[in-house]
């Protein structure tokens, strides 16, 4: 068998695959799990990477991560290396973290500090708006420069988030909404006066739609994680059904002292991609320590109430982040296969701290590095079972799951459009709030 022939059936495997795709999610069963090649076939995964992860808006990272000229971060989107470095007009840009040369990966660490981008394999060298500098003296006189600048990845910032699309156009949407919003609600933290105090990496044997699923309710709570439940309601907005007087009573309350101190924290939601809302952690907790105690004492921003809650802001499909009055932690997730993912937990504070001083680095992270850890295992066991022949898309609880009903109607939606098959506005009924429920 040819090469060419080799290539025509894995291109044909392909179109069947996005074929068969398309008819799981029109078929899948409303309010139930999905079906099971979407959560462990790796020709599906390759399609969520090319219709979801290579199309759409990705969470990358925090603005004060790269404060100063020169200063870069780098990620793995699937096969994609991308590179986001600040320049000298203080602008954050995102590029193909590919040399215009041979396409050797230009930055080979995960963060860094640099003059130029100057390619480790023959030395050429990009200024940090992407343009070629040097690419030696043997490339022949006719040779234009200005034709071979690093390939540019699409990047929008808000509120200090940092945003990225590596498709050729970015998807069309209500994300300027999105950004202006998110503008307005961080404000009060100042993120570009404070810096990265802790970070960590897990990587965790599931799908990524199930990393996602597990952070979106918190039906799982009461039984994983203790830690976390020190400090915070199970509910996480007024309208909630199952909210009691007494907690609508206490939000009220709190909400009453963040107008006072100009905190914005009504609920705002986009579609069900983009979410921000604030609610107060349990009586007597200002953040998010074992014993809800101050992290850091120096508060972020323009802030004097420890006693802000958490600000919780979804990014489908991979980030979900919570705000505090002395810190701040975010969450960002990257596939890695059908059946692996890397979860990524940043903790932020003030640039001013200085560790063992205001803050203990290890107490910061204690809840969210034994809650991922929780979380890795229900993931990797929830994938185990999937695996399985036996098997079939289960029933989410509507009153303790909507948030994954939600992320599921997204997903599903976004790939029948992307894959050109409409959507899935049809399967849904009508009138259905859409609460998301999450710890996250």
């Amino acid at each position: 068998m040819s090469h060419n022939d080799l290539l025509n059936i894995t291109c044909a495997s392909i179109i069947d695959a996005r074929d068969q795709m398309t008819d799981l999610l029109k078929r899948r069963q409303p309010n139930y799990s999905l079906p099971q090649p979407l959560y462990n076939d790796p020709t599906m995964f390759r399609i969520d990477m090319e219709e979801v992860f290579q199309k759409e808006w990705l969470f990358v990272g925090m603005t004060s991560e790269i404060p100063k000229k020169g200063d870069y971060f780098t990620l793995e989107i699937g096969q994609n290396p991308v590179l986001v470095v600040r320049d000298a007009d203080g602008a954050v840009n995102a590029f193909h973290n590919t040399c215009r040369h041979r396409g050797s990966r230009l930055c080979q660490q995960q963060r860094g500090k640099v003059a130029n981008l100057v390619c480790p394999y023959h030395q050429w060298t990009y200024d940090l708006k992407g343009n070629l500098l040097f690419a030696g003296t043997n490339m022949g006189g006719d040779f234009d420069k200005s034709l071979h600048g690093l390939k540019p990845a699409h990047c929008r910032t808000g509120g200090g988030f940092i945003f990225v699309c590596i498709a050729e156009q970015p998807p069309e949407s209500d994300f300027d909404n999105f950004l202006a919003t998110l503008e307005e609600y961080m404000e009060p933290y100042d993120v570009e006066n404070t810096k990265l105090a802790a970070e960590s990496e897990m990587y965790e044997k599931a799908n990524w739609k199930l990393v996602l699923e597990n952070n979106r309710e918190c039906y799982h709570c009461a039984g994983s994680h203790p830690e976390l439940l020190n400090t915070l309601l199970e509910w996480d907005d007024t309208n909630d059904p199952r909210a009691t007087p007494e907690f609508i009573d206490y939000y009220n309350q709190q909400a009453a002292q963040w107008d006072q101190e100009g905190i914005p924290h009504l609920h705002r939601s986009f579609g069900q991609r983009n979410r921000i809302v604030r609610m107060p952690l349990k009586p007597g907790a200002s953040v998010m320590t074992i014993d809800g105690s101050e992290g850091c004492t120096k508060l972020l921003g323009r802030i004097k109430n420890h006693q802000l809650g958490s600000m919780r802001i979804l990014h489908l499909p991979n980030s979900w982040n919570h705000m505090q009055s002395d810190h701040f932690i975010v969450f960002r997730v990257l596939p890695i296969s059908a059946q692996e993912s890397l979860v990524t937990t940043k903790w932020f504070v003030h640039k001013d701290a200085v560790p063992g001083v205001d803050y203990d680095p290890e107490r910061l992270r204690q809840v969210w590095d034994a809650t991922n850890d929780q979380d890795r295992i229900l993931g990797e066991e929830n994938q185990r079972g999937i695996n399985s022949i036996g098997y079939q898309p289960g029933p989410y609880s509507e009153p303790y799951e909507f948030g994954v009903i939600n992320f599921l109607e997204w997903y599903s939606d976004t790939l029948l459009k992307n894959l050109g098959g409409g959507d899935n506005s049809e399967l849904y009924p009508v009138g259905v709030p859409d609460i998301e429920r999450q710890y996250g």
